[in-house]
Formats: structure tokens, C-alpha cells, sequence
């Protein structure tokens, strides 16, 4: 069974599709999640020390499998960020270098190399391609279980334009029906794999320009074939455009030169978003795709701090619209990172030897940097807040839950409603003192006739009240004492004392206030 990937147009688009899902998860809670993961770490540690116990060790051991999986999910979520600069790559002297990692294996899996040209180079990152590689001869050596062999190759295409690493085990093969699913995050054939070795593969060679062919049978063994151009590739999916361009034009020129052509490009990459946008810009005020011409320029001119409150109010925005989801804002922002990187492509392919490649490859490095920052402040305006807007709404959903209403200048009702917790007991004892003193409130009626259920704790608390309103010089009336709270109020032994005074029902006690001239 042969899988290829090297449909340019739809199976690499979809396969990347599926990759920026993963960054778009990354980049809104990996971090926040690996965070408090490593504190839980260090307190298990703590913990340990002071009183050992096999259940600890079990649950430190399953921290570090979190963390590293997390780990791993950052790794492969924006490799076309990071900083390391395109150089040339000897492929025998890398290959050679990674297969003496696996010495270890050597002694009963049988290693066969062949290299057609010893001094053939490609342009690339040379980590990032070394770490995809040794992912690929790792997985061959581990679907070996017993003697095998592992083979690997290199050489040039027919046509001479692409270096061609073919990778080959003896190993167990892939099944049939799961042959589609390799490079999906998350799906592995190991038992204890997380699938992101292979996510890592297929993101750093299609970022190369690239392509992977497959061919798996079970129980014979499997093939990479990983095909990369010989000429620098730029980001993914980026095609030759009939863009607008005249000689010694900045990128900011070009850029806007090229604004219609921007759009319409944007507006195809994001074709699942296309019918949203007149949507959030009726909801939220927020034209999609002029903030993306506005961050496109900022990020050209390198201007950092425009930047940052750009992105705090695209933030700000995002969050006080509840409508708003913000995997659509993340995957908008993907878009038009593939956009623009198809852009700069076109603009270095049109420069020719106008612009050296050293000042090419430092302002690549700058607007990844520049667009790391913009998520980076949206993420934590939005954030931010949304954790505001929580809050501001459970304080007031708090106040509803506790309505004093003032029936004069000196008598106002607390009606008790629903379940009392003991969480929301408390909330209502710190209202209800809090208000008695800022309300110089004489006399409160605690109406009891909504109440659900009561237990010895919230009896307790309904106590505190009673007690600390009369510290301030507030007596306390409790009315609507229905029968089955009277009888779970006597098996529990409570009991008022004189200073608490109890009614039937809210009209009782007003027809006393009345014939005592408190009203």
C-alpha cells in the first residue's frame, strides 16, 4: 500500500490545514496548562520527601508524560517560526551523523547506506530538517523487533531539482487503513505514542517545499521517500503570483501595490471563513480584512509598539464580543501568516539579485519575531479580559443571588431562594453584613420561604448572620420556616435565641412592625 503526499494543491493544504489547528491549540493554552503542571510537579516532589508513598511516583511519572507531550505539541505547532537561518546542508555527512545515534542497534539490526553524490547539498534549516529525519530512521529502528535491516539512501530526481532521502525498514509495517492517518497529531501505531515525531516530519519538509511518499506493508516493512527542492523553499503552499512589481521596490510598496491581490488571496487561503466576515464586522465592528492589511504593514515597517497595542485591541475587541469564537480570530491569523509568506516569496523571487540574500534572511527572521509578539499580546489582552468580564459577571450573578430590598430607611427583606450551599451561605454572609453596615440597616427580614433544603452547616452560617448582624445593632426577623425545614431544624437541635424573633410569613411580621410604629 503506497500513500504519496505530493498533491501540492489539496493534500498538502489539508494536511496543513490539520498542522495549524495544532498551533492554533498551542498557542492558547500550552502554555497556561504546562504552567500549573509543573507547579503540581514540584509540590508532588515536596511531597515525596516528606512522606514517601508509590501512588506519588505513579503520579510524577504520569506529570512528566503530560508535560512532555505538551512539550512536544509546542515544538510542532509553529516550526516556520522559529529563528534558525536557511544555510547549505551536506545530506552524506547529516544522514551519516544521525545514523551514529542509533549505535546501540547496530548490533542486531543491520544498517545499509547508499549515497549516489557525497557532495550533494540542499538550502534549508538544518535542525529542524536533522530533527524530522532522525524521527523517520528512529521509527524504522523501533518497528524492528527483533534482526531486520535499515536502509538509507539519497539522490538526486531525474529532472535534477529535488534531492530525494529514501528511508527503509524490514520492520512491521503499517496497516492498510491506517496508512492515511501518519502526520495526524495525536495518531500513532506505537502504544505509547503521541504521533507528534511524524506531525514534526510532514510540517518541516512540506515548510521546505517538499514531498513525502509512503509505501507500507504489514509484517515487510515500511518506505519514506522525502523529496526536497534544491533551491530554498519558502513557507508552505507558496505559488508564483502574478503580483505587481517595479525595480527597487520596498516590500511596504509591494505590499500595497499588491493590496487587491493580498485580499483575494487571503480570501481564498481562509475559504472556510469567507462567509463570517460580514458577520463579525455586523457583531463585533471588526473588518477582518483591513486589520490584516493594517498588521501586514506594521509588521514590514518592523514597528514593535504599533504592534502591540494593535494586537491588545484586536484582543480587547475579540473578548468583549461573546458571539466572537477565538478559533476563528486563531485560524484567521494563520491565514494570513501563509499569505504573507506566499507574498515575501514572490517578492524575493520578482527582486531577483536586487536584495542580498543575508538582508532577506534577516528581515524573514524579524517579521517572524514581529508576528510571534502579536500573538502573543492578543492572546493576553484577550485573556485578560475575558477573566475581567467573569468576573465583573459572577460578582453581579453574587449580588443577585443576595437582593436586600429596602422597605424604608431602617427595614429591608433578605429573601433566601433555592439550594444554600455552603459556598453560597458564606457569599450570603458576607453581603448581607456588608450591606447591614453600609445601609444602617435596624431590622432585616430573612424570608426562608424559598429555601430548598437545609443542613447543619448552613444552619450554621444563617447563625452568623443572625450573630453578626446584631453586633451592628440589626435585629433579625426570620419568617417562611416551612414544615419540613422546621423538622430538619429540630433532628438537627437548633434552636434561636431570644433575640431572634420568628414568624409564619412576611406578612405576619410586617403587621407586627406595623402595631409596634416601626413603620
Amino acid at each position: 500500500m503506497t500513500l504519496q503526499r505530493n498533491d501540492t494543491s489539496d493534500e498538502q493544504n489539508n494536511h496543513l490545514t490539520r498542522l495549524a489547528s495544532v498551533g492554533q491549540i498551542a498557542a492558547g493554552i500550552a502554555h497556561e496548562v504546562r504552567n500549573p503542571l509543573t507547579a503540581v510537579k514540584g509540590f508532588l516532589q515536596l511531597l515525596q520527601e516528606q512522606s514517601p508513598h508509590t501512588y506519588l511516583d505513579i503520579a510524577h511519572q504520569e506529570l512528566d508524560n503530560a508535560i512532555s507531550t505538551l512539550q512536544d505539541l509546542l515544538n510542532v505547532s509553529k516550526p516556520d517560526l522559529d529563528d534558525e537561518p536557511y544555510q547549505s546542508i551536506n545530506l552524506c555527512v547529516e544522514l551519516d551523523a544521525i545514523l551514529n545515534l542509533f549505535q546501540d542497534k547496530m548490533y542486531k539490526i543491520r544498517v545499509e547506506r547508499k549515497y549516489e553524490n557525497v557532495d550533494l547539498e540542499i538550502m534549508g534549516r538544518k535542525n529542524q530538517l536533522k530533527r524530522a529525519i532522525f524521527n523517520v530512521i528512529k521509527n524504522a529502528f523501533e518497528s524492528i523487533s527483533d534482526e531486520g535491516t535499515v536502509s538509507v539512501r539519497h539522490s538526486l530526481d531525474a529532472d535534477g531539482k529535488q534531492a530525494r532521502i529514501i528511508i527503509s525498514d524490514t520492520g512491521s509495517g503499517i496497516p492498510k487503513e491506517k496508512l492515511a492517518l501518519l502526520g495526524t497529531p495525536f495518531f500513532s501505531t506505537k502504544s505509547e505514542g503521541t504521533g507528534m515525531g511524524l506531525v514534526q516530519v510532514f510540517s518541516t519538509v512540506y515548510q521546505h517545499g517538499g514531498t513525502i511518499d509512503i509505501d507500507s506493508e504489514e509484517s515487510r516493512g515500511t518506505t519514506f521517500c522525502i523529496r526536497v527542492p534544491m533551491e530554498r523553499s519558502r513557507a508552505s503552499g507558496v505559488v508564483e503570483l502574478d503580483l505587481t512589481y517595479r525595480p527597487d521596490m520596498s516590500l511596504e510598496q509591494f505590499m500595497l501595490h499588491n493590496k487587491e491581490a493580498f485580499e483575494e488571496s487571503l480570501l481564498n487561503e481562509a475559504m472556510n471563513l469567507r462567509e463570517l466576515l460580514v458577520d463579525i464586522q455586523t457583531i463585533g465592528s471588526i473588518d477582518l480584512l483591513q486589520n490584516a492589511h493594517k498588521l501586514v504593514i506594521f509588521l514590514v515597517r518592523n514597528q514593535h509598539y504599533e504592534i502591540m497595542n494593535f494586537a491588545k485591541e484586536e484582543g480587547m475587541l475579540w473578548a468583549k464580543q461573546p458571539s466572537l469564537n477565538l478559533s476563528v480570530k486563531l485560524e484567521w491569523f494563520q491565514s494570513i501568516r501563509r499569505v504573507l509568506w506566499s507574498f515575501l516569496y514572490n517578492y524575493d523571487r520578482l527582486c531577483g539579485t536586487a536584495v542580498t540574500r543575508e538582508s532577506y534572511y534577516s528581515q524573514e527572521r524579524q517579521i517572524n519575531s514581529t508576528l510571534d509578539i502579536f500573538l502573543q499580546q492578543f492572546v493576553v489582552s484577550y485573556t485578560t479580559i475575558k477573566d475581567e468580564l467573569i468576573q465583573a459577571h459572577q460578582e453581579m450573578i453574587n449580588d443577585l443571588s443576595v437582593p436586600i430590598i429596602p422597605m424604608s430607611s431602617s427595614i429591608s427583606i433578605l429573601p433566601l431562594l433555592g439550594t444554600v450551599d455552603t459556598h453560597r451561605a458564606k457569599m450570603i454572609r458576607e453581603k448581607v453584613l456588608h450591606q447591614v453596615g453600609k445601609m444602617q440597616i435596624q431590622t432585616l427580614l430573612i424570608d426562608m420561604s424559598g429555601v430548598a433544603l437545609l443542613d447543619a452547616v448552613v444552619a450554621d452560617h444563617l447563625f452568623k448572620i443572625v450573630n453578626g448582624i446584631g453586633f451592628m445593632g440589626c435585629s433579625a426577623v426570620i419568617t417562611g420556616i416551612r414544615p419540613e425545614i422546621a423538622n430538619t431544624m429540630v433532628e438537627l437541635g437548633i434552636q434561636f435565641n431570644d433575640k431572634v424573633k420568628v414568624k409564619g410569613t412576611l406578612q405576619q411580621a410586617f403587621e407586627e412592625i406595623r402595631s409596634s410604629a416601626l413603620l
